[in-house]
């Protein structure tokens, strides 16, 4: 082979190499080739197969038990340790209810990003307030501040709404009383998301890259803040008495019933996220609760 043939050839490669990492190692199993630093999830990540089938039979056995559909349950797993993800129906948009309120702790950030180091303990409280235990007049504190156009500019600028994909989050509207609306692009809903941006979201919080690894830190706190209790509902429920420590979002309006949660604990880290429209929606979620941290404590 000649010099030049080899030289072009040798460079071929490695921008083939180049842009395969510079891709998060969307497209060939992350387990062998991805840290949890460059991994993303995107629209063509693949699931992995064994987990995908066991996250697919645990949905199924419990829409049989509660009698839903599959236009009523949403659910996905990422395993933060092992680089694994299983989706199911993960980019069909449904109205959040409270679980929206995640973009307004984002935009806080982006908007004041002095927060991130020097964050006042009134403001830390209120907005764990608003994170951990959902409080309507804290997230209308704040949104109100900020306002609605330039929070939802925040949540498209780390793309966790795409109108090419089921949408994603978005929030339109203040929490509790209040006329000013802007319905989402896709399904009109005044707050809104999908189990994929979702759990982008716990992602780039996991690695630093919402506004900055500091301010990721400070929301991870916030989010946790031991001084505020748990609700003991939903996913808190049924993970209660086992070893792990649980930052979530959860939200609930009418028969809209959702949790996502980031999960560690002996032998586990990952996140899950399950949004339901049905009656039974609680309970789902308390029984899916226990089987993927079951799932997740038998893996190898």
């Amino acid at each position: 082979m000649r010099q030049g043939n080899r030289e072009r050839l040798t460079y071929i490669f490695f921008l083939v190499v180049m842009t395969f990492w510079l891709n998060g190692c969307t497209s060939a199993s992350p387990k062998q080739t991805c840290s949890l630093e460059n991994y993303s999830l995107g629209y063509d990540t693949p699931a992995n197969p064994e987990l995908q089938a066991k996250l697919e039979a645990i949905d199924v056995g419990l829409r049989a038990k509660y009698g839903m559909t599959t236009e009523q349950t949403a659910v996905g797993i990422l395993d933060l340790q092992r680089l694994q993800v299983a989706l199911v129906r993960p980019d069909r948009g449904d109205y959040a209810a409270s679980v929206a309120k995640i973009g307004i702790l984002l935009a806080y950030f982006q908007l004041h990003p002095a927060a991130a180091t020097n964050l006042d303990a009134q403001t830390r409280h209120e907005l764990g307030l608003m994170a951990k235990i959902s409080s309507n007049e804290m997230a209308a504190k704040y949104s109100r501040e900020m306002g609605l156009k330039e929070i939802q500019q925040v949540i498209n600028s780390y793309h966790l709404y795409d109108t090419n994909h089921g949408g994603g989050i978005w929030v339109g509207k203040h929490y509790g009383k209040g006329t000013e609306r802007y319905g989402d692009p896709i399904g009109n809903n005044s707050h809104a998301a999908t189990v994929r941006q979702l759990l982008r979201f716990y992602l780039m919080l996991e690695q630093g890259k919402l506004v900055s690894p500091e301010a990721s830190k400070t929301m991870r706190e916030i989010f946790a803040s031991p001084d505020i209790p748990h609700d003991d509902i939903k996913f808190v429920r049924a993970l209660k008495g086992r070893d792990v420590q649980i930052i979530r979002k959860w939200g609930t309006w009418e028969d809209w019933y959702h949790d996502t949660a980031d999960v560690t604990g002996p032998g586990r880290h990952y996140v899950v996220a399950t949004m339901t429209k049905h009656p039974k929606g609680d309970e789902y979620l308390v029984d899916l609760g226990k089987a993927v941290d079951d799932l997740m404590m038998g893996m190898k």
